[in-house]
């Protein structure tokens, strides 16, 4: 079985397919360096996962943190990735329910990490809360 917090991000990586400009370069928590032949890319990871119980009811409501980070080389590497965090925003936020998974997405924030090397590089991520809820005793259900 598998707990709905990887099915919640499973379901956010097939939602990025076809995202702007960047193919099939969508890596789930890659933790290799990508080569230049692999930019532009996007990498979704979680970054937490916080817990609140429910007084009345046996279920926990879990507030996920998920991190899609755009990964781009060359001049402007903030406006080369405008058009990709652009065409992600909306796919991630295009179903608020993630399948049926989750009950809520809300973007949090964007943080802008911008790097000289043989040539500039960017990493612009992206964070995004999703609410589920589940079991007390099973993370792979819903209530």
């Amino acid at each position: 079985m598998t707990t709905r917090r990887e099915s919640i991000l499973t379901a956010i990586r097939t939602a990025l397919t076809n995202t702007a400009q960047v193919s099939t370069r969508i890596y789930r928590s890659r933790v290799e360096p990508l080569a230049r032949g692999e930019l532009p890319a996007i990498v979704v990871e979680p970054v937490g996962d916080s817990a609140e119980q429910n007084t009345s009811l046996p279920t926990l409501d879990w507030t996920l943190t998920v991190r899609i980070s755009v990964i781009v080389r060359g001049n402007i590497p903030d406006q080369l990735a405008d058009p990709i965090v652009e065409s992600l925003h909306s796919k991630v936020m295009a179903d608020l329910t993630l399948g049926g998974y989750a009950y809520d997405v809300q973007p949090v924030s964007v943080s802008f990490d911008l790097v000289e090397a043989d040539q500039p590089s960017g990493v612009i991520s992206c964070d995004y809360a999703v609410r589920y809820r589940t079991k007390v005793a099973d993370l792979s259900l819903s209530p």
